[in-house]
C-alpha cells in the first residue's frame, strides 16, 4: 500500500498540514521540523502527488530542454547532465527536439511553456529579440548562447581556440582553413571571432570555408575547398565537420596527418573512435547541462536576481590526426 501524507505526518509527530509545508514551502517551517518530516518522508518512502503539489505550489514539477539535433552525439551528453541534475530537484524534464528549424524551436518554447516551469535551451538559433521575447514570458537559461539579462551556460571560447590555434602553430602550421558552422549560429560567431584573435597573436592566416551544416556530410562537401585553399591544416566547426573533412580526405588519398592535420570540437565519443582518432577541445557537456538547470531553479527560487553568466573551461585533446608540417 502506497505511503500517505497522513502516515508521514503520524510517524513525524506533525499534523498533516505540517508536512505539506515541510515538503512544498519548506522556509514556513522551523529547520529542525523540517527536516525531521523530510528524513520520516525519506525513511517510509513517500512521494509527493506532483498534482496535488502543483496545486499548493502553482509549480508543474516539469522543466523543458530542447536542443537542435539529436542525431548530434554532443547534445544526448548536455540531456544526460539536464535529468541528472532535475532528478536531484525533483524534476520530469520534456526534451524537444527542433531539427535545427528555428521556426519549430519559438513554436515549441510557446508550447511547452504551458507544461513546465522553465526552459534550458541549447544553442537556439533564434535571434536576440525572439529570445528576448519569449523570456519575458518564459523562465529561459540558454547553453551554448549569451545574450544579456537571461542566464546563461557556455564554455571558454577564447581559450578553445587559443589551444587549438596554439597547438597548429606549434607543429609548424602557419596558414590553416576553419570550416564554419550555421551562419545563424552564435557559436559559430564566438569561434570565428576568437579565431582570428588567436591567429593573430601567434601569426598564423587563416582560411575560412563555408558555413556549412554541423554535421558529418557537411565536412565531407567542405574537403575539397580545403584542399584546394593551400593549407596545411584544418579546424572544423564541431566534430561531426571534422570527422566528415577525414572521410573525404581520405576517399582523395589525402594522408591524415601527412599530408594536413584536422582538428574538431566537442570530444564526441566517436573522435577517439575513428583512424586516425580526432585531435579535438574537448567541451563540457554533462556539466553545462547540470549548470544549466542550477540556473534555472535559482530563476525560478528567485526571479528578480540579476541574470547569472557561468563559463565553464575547456581542454585540449590530442591525438593522432594532427601532426608536424609537412616537409
Amino acid at each position: 500500500m502506497a505511503v500517505t501524507i497522513k502516515d508521514v505526518a503520524r510517524a513525524a509527530g506533525v499534523s498533516a498540514s505540517t508536512v505539506t509545508r515541510a515538503l512544498t514551502a519548506p522556509e514556513l517551517v522551523h529547520p529542525a521540523t523540517r527536516d525531521r518530516v523530510r528524513q520520516t518522508a525519506a525513511t517510509l518512502g513517500y512521494h509527493p502527488n506532483r498534482a496535488a503539489r502543483g496545486l499548493i505550489t502553482g509549480r508543474t514539477g516539469n522543466l523543458g530542454l530542447l536542443v537542435p539535433d539529436l542525431g548530434n552525439p554532443f547534445f544526448p551528453s548536455v540531456v544526460k547532465g539536464v535529468q541528472a541534475r532535475a532528478h536531484e530537484g525533483d524534476y520530469a524534464v520534456f526534451l524537444a527536439d527542433t531539427d535545427e528549424d528555428t521556426a519549430a524551436e519559438i513554436g515549441l518554447v510557446r508550447r511547452l511553456s504551458k507544461q513546465v516551469d522553465g526552459i534550458v535551451l541549447c544553442s537556439p538559433r533564434m535571434t536576440d529579440d525572439e529570445l528576448r521575447t519569449l523570456a519575458a514570458d518564459t523562465p529561459l537559461v540558454l547553453l551554448n548562447r549569451r545574450l544579456a539579462r537571461v542566464p546563461s551556460v557556455i564554455p571558454d571560447f577564447a581559450e578553445a581556440m587559443r589551444q587549438a590555434v596554439s597547438h597548429l602553430a606549434a607543429l609548424g602550421h602557419r596558414r590553416i582553413a576553419y570550416v564554419a558552422g550555421p551562419r545563424v549560429s552564435w557559436a559559430n560567431r564566438e569561434r570565428v571571432r576568437a579565431l582570428r584573435a588567436a591567429a593573430g597573436a601567434t601569426g598564423v592566416e587563416v582560411v575560412e570555408v563555408g558555413n556549412v551544416m554541423p554535421q558529418f556530410e557537411g565536412g565531407v562537401a567542405a574537403a575539397d575547398q580545403v584542399l584546394a585553399a593551400g593549407v596545411t591544416a584544418v579546424i572544423g566547426y564541431n566534430d561531426l565537420v571534422a570527422l566528415g573533412l577525414l572521410n573525404r580526405f581520405t576517399a582523395r588519398g589525402v594522408r591524415v596527418p601527412g599530408e594536413i592535420s584536422v582538428l574538431g570540437f566537442d570530444d564526441i565519443a566517436p573522435a577517439a573512435m575513428v583512424h586516425p582518432s580526432l585531435t579535438t577541445v574537448a567541451l563540457p557537456k554533462e556539466q553545462a547541462g547540470r549548470a544549466g538547470v542550477d540556473l534555472l531553479l535559482q530563476l525560478l527560487e528567485q526571479p528578480d536576481r540579476p541574470a547569472v553568466r557561468r563559463e565553464l573551461p575547456v581542454q585540449l585533446m590530442v591525438r593522432g590526426s594532427t601532426g608536424p608540417i609537412p616537409r
